[in-house]
């Protein structure tokens, strides 16, 4: 890692700069973004026969057919990970969507697990239960590899540590149980290790599938569930909300050595703050507003926040007028008095209750409406409950998305987390600091852009992805572009290269279409003579910049020549951006016997 800048940071301030999601409805973070600007409700409403448990409750009249539904739960692609067959099908749903998740988030910040000489802390919260519903491994008398293998895989503590182990990272991992708090006291944990400095990055997150899946819920007066399945955050007819699976993690580092090693930033975490309610509360479970009020107001004062600046909340919402009005109660509490005025909003009405995983949808979701400048409206809200009270309170229902306009000059946002059993928790979030001047790219000058996969076919959908989404940001320059792949990448067997000179060349290379040809691959690389190419310890270094040396290099590294790609960026500006991340090919796996 570099130096860092000599630009002043606060130093508890950590960026957010890397992130991965499946959700409901939605594959990556940008189906899900879009979901929600869009007001989309990711809760399916499922028919009977595609319900294969609950026969005895299926037909009640307060059995209600709806979840949010998890399309990738019982798949996996283990290949990417070195992991044979028997022991994907071993390892529960939970660990497998965790794994991936993280080296999509790692990916997604720039980074390849292979170069990273560092030490990345892993933190992660999924739910025991699902450990036992997949079914335990038997008691074996014996303790041998075998019996070990299949424990270890199937463990809802060695979830982080299978994640460091098959992604070849090292670090310190923990295993959260908080319920549905999970998520929050993650981050709140892999802050804490960064900033003292125990890891250098960290990744932190949730995995959580509901089993068996996908299954309804049964109605009951006055619990969290709601009486037809939909979710009605803030809203005076709201009768609780939906259960939902889904991963989310995100990648962390101090901002100040963030900015330093010129990574993307999608937000920064200005505060965090965790508490339990003890015997203080009137039930179990139930949420207390001045322990609920003393978390919020904690994590503010951490970040050196004050209530006025924050101009986004994103609520705990379940949907229930009594759980909302606590909430709100306690929210104002932190707040205080106030004349700006503070957008309150719900993910659960998008997603239903993500259980471990749910505060990581309402993360991920204030991260990306602080990187857009956006705040999507919170759906389902129709009849505002007047018994919130709202207009005496600082927060004004998000009833339409809309630009993220803030009276304070910087926008910020609090995410609030609640779990059964007492846990409450909460995040601070800002937005990611200006990019520094620099000078315009050059103009003709050839750059090399690489990619690699397994094989031909997973190639193929690698270089269609990378074109789409250049046509879809057209505002990316080409030298991060290739800083971003050439470095942030592991390096596989089949491999893709082109020396190109601007944004519409490189999508000519990746479409085939290119009238010069500068694309080389595995399946046809030119020959050339490696023996005559210039070496240090990292492989083949650059012997010049014209398109000439860069086309050779290219030939060699195809070929499987490895090359040292941090002396062909030395001296460079370039920052990191987000690309597609690798096209896993998901298979079923699921445990028929131990």
């Amino acid at each position: 890692m570099t130096e860092s800048p000599e630009q002043d940071y606060d130093p508890g301030d950590v960026a957010v700069i890397g992130m991965s999601l499946r959700a409901p409805g939605a594959r990556t973070k940008e189906q899900f973004w879009d979901n929600l600007v869009h007001g989309r409700e990711s809760v399916s409403f499922l028919a009977k026969d595609d319900i294969h448990v609950d026969e005895t409750l299926i037909h009640s009249p307060f059995y209600v057919r709806a979840c949010g539904v998890l399309d990738t739960y019982d798949k996996f692609d283990p290949s990417v990970f070195g992991i044979s067959d028997r022991m994907a099908a071993a390892m529960t749903p939970e660990n497998r969507l965790f794994l991936e998740s993280a080296w999509e988030t790692l990916e997604d910040g720039g980074y390849d697990p292979d170069r990273i000489n560092a030490e990345i802390g892993m933190y992660g919260a999924n739910n025991p239960q699902t450990a036992a519903l997949y079914g335990s491994p038997p008691d074996r008398v014996s303790v041998g590899p075998e019996a070990i293998e299949a424990s270890l895989a199937w463990s809802p503590d060695t979830m982080t540590s299978n994640a460091l182990y098959y992604m070849g990272l090292t670090g310190e991992a923990v295993t959260v149980a908080a319920v549905c708090a999970g998520f929050h006291y993650s981050v709140h944990l892999a802050c804490q290790s960064l900033l003292l400095g125990q890891t250098d990055m960290a990744i932190a997150g949730g995995s959580m599938v509901r089993l068996p899946h996908p299954r309804g819920h049964l109605w009951e007066e006055n619990r969290i569930l709601s009486k037809d399945g939909h979710c009605r955050p803030f809203d005076a007819n709201g009768t609780g909300t939906a259960l939902s699976s889904g991963v989310v993690t995100v990648l962390l580092k101090p901002l100040g050595q963030a900015v330093a090693d010129r990574d993307h930033i999608y937000a920064v975490v200005k505060g965090s703050a965790v508490n339990n309610n003890g015997v203080s509360v009137m039930a179990y479970g139930l949420a207390q507003p001045e322990r609920m009020s003393a978390c919020i107001a904690n994590a503010m004062e951490v970040g050196g926040v004050t209530p006025d600046t924050v101009s986004m909340y994103e609520a705990n919402g379940l949907g229930m007028p009594m759980t909302d009005e606590l909430e709100v109660h306690a929210a104002s509490m932190a707040f205080g008095k106030q004349t700006a005025t503070t957008s309150i909003g719900g993910v659960k009405g998008n997603v239903g209750h993500g259980g471990v995983v749910s505060g990581g949808f309402g993360a991920i979701k204030a991260a990306m409406s602080l990187y857009h400048k956006t705040l999507p409206a919170t759906i389902n809200l129709t009849e505002v409950n007047e018994d919130l009270d709202l207009p005496s309170t600082p927060f004004v229902p998000q009833l339409e998305t809309a630009d993220w306009e803030t009276e304070s000059g910087i926008r910020r946002a609090g995410i609030t987390s609640i779990g059964g059993g007492g846990y409450n928790a909460h995040l601070v979030l800002e937005e990611p600091p200006s990019l520094a001047e620099r000078a315009p790219e050059a103009e003709g000058r050839p750059r090399l852009a690489t990619l690699s996969a397994l094989d031909d076919e997973a190639l193929a959908r690698q270089r269609a992805r990378l074109m789409d989404w250049l046509v879809a940001h057209p505002g990316l320059r080409v030298d991060d572009i290739c800083f971003s792949l050439n470095l942030g990448r592991k390096v596989m067997a089949r491999r893709w290269a082109a020396v190109v000179r601007s944004r519409e060349e490189l999508v000519a290379a990746l479409s085939g279409d290119s009238a010069h040809g500068p694309a080389t691959e595995t399946a046809a690389a030119p020959r050339v003579d490696v023996d005559a190419l210039q070496r240090n310890d990292k492989g083949i270094v650059q012997t010049g910049k014209d398109a000439q040396a860069l086309s050779e290099l290219a030939a060699a590294w195809v070929t499987g020549q490895q090359v040292d790609f941090d002396s062909l960026h030395q001296g460079e500006t370039s920052h990191r951006v987000p690309l597609p991340t690798y096209p896993f090919q998901p298979r079923r796996f699921w445990r028929t016997d131990w």
